[in-house]
């Protein structure tokens, strides 16, 4: 059976309040939906099939609990909102969440089971809350001609956009 990455035994951390360590943890996260060949989800940005995400922390013990602060970075991909062109990148987000005996819904809380704190729940959240919605390939995108197709970033067309009828009864003023 393959040992989880993300899961850590904070037995001794837990006896002695106040103390800390530092925890690297790497790993797979299994957030992709459906990819086309180029492993890009065409509907949003995910984490690629098979990336691993990188979980790097401070766990200081506290009474009932331990809090994790740091930063979960894991690479993306996805496709221009504008110009439909594959895009990708690397997040880096910070982390400051807690773990207790608690349950999650009392005070929203990660759980601490058997003396071992699972930091994937936490990796999982922070890129899912973190991944672009609309990514651009570059701020200054000119997207996609919407008459003929041609990328804007690479060339000229010479389209002009239809009238748009809403607006008929003014042109008649010109």
């Amino acid at each position: 059976m393959a040992r989880d990455p993300f899961v850590v035994h904070v037995a001794r951390l837990r006896r002695a309040p106040g103390t800390s360590a530092h925890e690297v943890r790497r790993g797979p996260v299994a957030l992709a939906g459906p990819l086309d060949e180029r492993g890009i989800d065409p509907g949003r940005s995910v984490v690629p099939l098979g990336a691993e995400a990188e979980c790097d922390v401070t766990l200081r013990a506290f009474e009932g609990g331990i809090a994790a602060v740091g930063t979960v970075r894991a690479p993306w991909v996805g496709i221009c909102r504008r110009c439909a062109v594959g895009v990708s990148g690397e997040l880096r987000i910070a982390v400051h969440e807690r773990f207790g005996d608690a349950p999650i819904a009392e005070d929203e809380l990660y759980p601490i089971t058997d003396d071992t704190i699972d930091l994937g729940p936490l990796v999982r959240d922070a890129i899912v809350l973190d991944l672009p919605m609309a990514p651009l390939c570059r701020e200054d995108c000119r997207g996609l001609c919407p008459q003929c197709g041609t990328d804007r970033n690479e060339a000229r067309c010479d389209c002009v956009a239809p009238p748009d009828p809403r607006w008929a009864n003014l042109d008649v003023l010109r």
